[in-house]
């Protein structure tokens, strides 16, 4: 390899071939060539980008060089060494990435739940970002650091942004910097960010699988979803320790009211005596509900653990094609990893 020299970028069992410049990673590279590549955190730790390299040598910063064949590789740090063929889970054609960076105000802050803030941002007059349902934006802090959060308000609404932000012991922003800020002090934001958006060429009925905070991007794509007067069968899962965390569950069961073609089934893990309702693991919900997905599409969000067992057990053992799966996990979003 010369240096200074693109490297080509294959996918296997396609005719796509796309350019990637020295030091791009093959996410960055696909993108630019718009193409869309599954990933979330962008940071080498969800594992959402993970991919088979059939073909050449790529490496991650700070570690050594991968050859082919290999599974696992994250294309969000990869760098090709060589021309290289991979195959991921899934590809499609998209137009390449507009993003924009600005400085965002607060403009006000709820508790739902002890543990969860509502952090309701405006934009400066005049100026909107387009964005997809279930998409993310970074939040920049003083030292370059960045942490992601989900957007939770629907795409119409795009003079502003809604984030809900789970309290983290010891976390920078979301214990630090968040119970200091005040209406009217600013953040500095860039987006959009995210494939966890909905396929509406699809006719499959949609479950959407959420966690905790997860229920962020879910609200986002249900309440696109009624601007859109869709009567394709939606159904919400939330899983939670307990009813309290499940902090906007009354929105969740006035959709299901209003709209024929929704559903919400909450399911705890550690329920109070009096709790009546689904228990156990979420995924194993739907499970029960649903041995049979192949006719479906999924969305989870949340905990890495779920999202995880979700995918191998709904592929497994209810024979979800795994392009019918897409999943946000969420992450500490620190300094990308070397390791």
């Amino acid at each position: 390899m010369t240096a200074g020299t693109a490297l080509d970028v294959r996918v296997a069992g396609t005719q796509i071939v796309f350019s990637c410049r020295p030091g791009e990673t093959v996410l960055d590279a696909a993108e630019r060539a718009g193409y869309a590549l599954p990933y979330s955190c962008r940071k080498g730790v969800c594992t959402s980008c993970a991919a088979t390299l059939t073909e050449g040598s790529a490496q991650v910063p700070g570690n050594p060089p991968t050859k082919a064949p290999a599974d696992g590789v994250l294309l969000c740090r990869a760098v090709p060494r060589s021309a290289v063929e991979i195959a991921p889970t899934r590809i499609e054609r998209s137009e390449p990435p507009t993003r924009r960076t600005m400085a965002a105000t607060v403009h006000k802050i709820s508790y739902p739940a002890p543990d969860v803030a509502v952090l309701a941002l405006r934009y400066p007059i005049g100026k909107r970002v387009r964005f997809r349902a279930g998409q993310y934006l970074t939040v920049r802090l003083p030292d370059g650091d960045t942490r992601n959060y989900s957007m939770a308000n629907p795409p119409r609404r795009n003079d502003a942004v809604s984030l809900h932000i789970r309290r983290v012991p010891g976390g920078r922003f979301s214990e630090g910097a968040l119970a200091g800020l005040r209406r009217g002090d600013q953040l500095t934001v860039e987006l959009p960010f995210g494939e966890f958006t909905v396929d509406h060429d699809s006719t499959r009925p949609i479950l959407l699988v959420v966690t905790g905070t997860g229920f962020a991007p879910a609200k986002s794509i249900i309440e696109d979803l009624i601007a859109r007067r869709a009567a394709r069968p939606v159904r919400l899962y939330w899983g939670a320790r307990r009813a309290g965390d499940l902090y906007l569950g009354e929105l969740a069961e006035r959709w299901a009211a209003k709209h024929r073609w929704f559903g919400f089934t909450p399911v705890l893990s550690d329920p109070d005596a009096d709790w009546t309702g689904r228990t156990g693991p979420v995924h194993r919900a739907v499970l029960a509900d649903h041995p049979e997905l192949r006719g479906h599409d999924v969305y989870a969000c949340g905990n890495p653990a779920m999202t995880a067992a979700a995918r191998d057990e709904f592929h497994a053992l209810a024979g979800l094609p795994p392009e019918q799966f897409r999943a946000d996990a969420f992450l500490p979003t620190g300094p990308a990893p070397t390791h």
